[in-house]
């Protein structure tokens, strides 16, 4: 097939992907654009599900998901902290480029998401009702706060992890003043969570609607709803594995009920790997530890049925700065205008098993690079050792080139096998430095200087 053909056929199949999906209503043929919602764990490793190979518990709603749906099995978050990850994902970025690109904030912290920022619920509007009922963390004081400012219609949940005191439960509507704060109950905690997404699907059954369900789960501590306390080998934290995987069935049923399954479409992540308690799979390292995939690669599950094909996996890097552009396109919604977007529409990939449009992904730890992956290889240049804190592995006379295909665990590098790959992945490893080197920020806040300057000085 020639290169022509070739881009002829791609554009036909972005304009019928585009296209809105038609539905008998009321015994007429109307256009409705998809739901959206993602559910989005917090620090949930890479093998902590059954399809992904847990082995001490069970999760048979969301293997069923995976089944009925396509598992991306390259899709990293866009950062290995929670603060920057979710900052990628709502605003399609780099978490460098707004502001967020170090450490996580905490409660003395004034950072926030700006508000120049366009986040997925903004860009949405005005075609869709917006809410997230969960964890924030991007940001508790005005004028971020609360998430209504940012785009969402709706807000029921709290400000940072449930690991940070003091926390409350807080309420917000668009439009309206109040912020509405109650006590938390933390086994109660992500029931309470779905009980709204619940409620606010039902109400927005009628018009197109976008929901981030971003459960505080399976963070620690972990407070396992009663009914699953002590029901899997694995502890709290696969007692409250578990219950998230009955929420995900009760999401899954309720849409059934609504009939709202064949317009909708539901992603199922994590903001990052695992923390000190999880599976990373065999993925090497954990949540924060530098380069290594174990802190970056998360289970990506999309079901849409009739539009994403069931049982399918799909090796194509994805990081999660490429919902943005993709749920705006299947939206038909533009993209943030004057904005630059570092996510891809990733539609071809869910919805066809295409390759990426990514020629690259850039992995940073707070605002350091630390990687780059291509679809065949992966480029480090930071990993942790003792009191050494983020080691530059070229300052000591390592090349760390690593084949993702053959050696997923990172286990060994290839660099001396293959020098040309080496070379050509260490020139885009510093093109990214230097592209990103002007968004580091100069004012750290105080909470988190003496680290900085302990990894600085590391590097000298």
């Amino acid at each position: 097939m020639d290169r022509r053909t070739l881009l002829q056929g791609l554009s036909a199949g972005a304009a019928a992907a585009a296209a809105p999906v038609l539905s008998k209503e009321r015994g007429a043929l109307t256009a409705r654009k998809p739901n959206f919602i993602i559910v989005l764990c917090d620090d949930l490793g890479y093998g902590d599900l059954g399809g992904f190979g847990a082995k001490l518990f069970k999760t048979p709603n969301i293997d069923r998901l995976a089944r009925e749906g396509t598992v991306l099995t390259d899709y990293y978050a866009p950062a290995n902290l929670c603060t920057p990850s979710r900052a990628g994902l709502l605003t399609g970025r780099y978490p460098i480029r707004t502001g967020l690109g170090y450490e996580v904030i905490m409660q003395d912290d004034h950072r926030g998401l700006p508000l120049s920022e366009i986040t997925i619920a903004a860009a949405l509007k005005p075609d869709y009702a917006t809410a997230l009922f969960g964890k924030w963390h991007l940001g508790h004081f005005a004028p971020i706060w609360p998430p209504t400012n940012p785009g969402f219609d709706t807000f029921f949940g709290i400000p940072y992890s449930h690991d940070m005191q003091p926390l409350s439960l807080y309420e917000s509507h668009a439009g309206e003043q109040e912020v509405t704060p109650s006590p938390v109950d933390f086994p109660q905690l992500q029931q309470q969570f779905y009980a709204h997404a619940e409620h606010f699907i039902g109400q927005n059954r009628d018009r197109p609607f976008f929901v981030e369900l971003a459960l505080s789960a399976p963070h620690l501590p972990e407070h396992p709803h009663p009914p699953f306390a002590g029901t899997t080998a694995a502890g709290p934290y696969g007692d409250v594995v578990v219950e998230i995987d009955s929420l995900v069935g009760r999401l899954i049923s309720k849409l059934r009920e609504l009939d709202l399954d064949r317009h909708t479409l539901v992603i199922f992540t994590s903001d990052n790997g695992p923390w000190f308690e999880g599976s990373s799979g065999g993925l090497r390292d954990r949540k924060g530890g530098g380069a290594f995939d174990g802190g970056y690669r998360v289970p990506f599950i999309a079901w849409y049925p009739g539009v994403i094909p069931a049982g399918r996996r799909v090796d194509s890097i994805v990081s999660g700065i490429d919902l943005l552009p993709t749920l705006c396109a299947m939206a038909g919604r533009p993209l943030p205008s004057n904005v630059v977007l570092d996510g891809r529409n990733v539609e071809h990939v869910l919805r066809h098993g295409a390759a990426s449009p990514h020629d690259e992904i850039v992995l940073f730890d707070n605002e350091t690079v630390v990687g780059i992956r291509t679809q065949q290889w992966k480029y480090i240049d930071a990993g942790y050792y003792r009191s050494f804190g983020l080691v530059p592995y070229s300052a000591r006379g390592y090349t760390e080139l690593y084949d993702m295909q053959a050696d997923p665990a990172e286990s060994y590098s290839v660099a001396a096998r293959h020098p040309d790959v080496a070379e050509a992945l260490r020139a885009r490893f510093l093109s990214a430095q230097t592209t990103f080197a002007e968004f580091r920020q100069k004012e750290i806040p105080a909470v988190f200087q003496g680290l900085k300057e302990r990894r600085a000085h590391s590097q000298d």
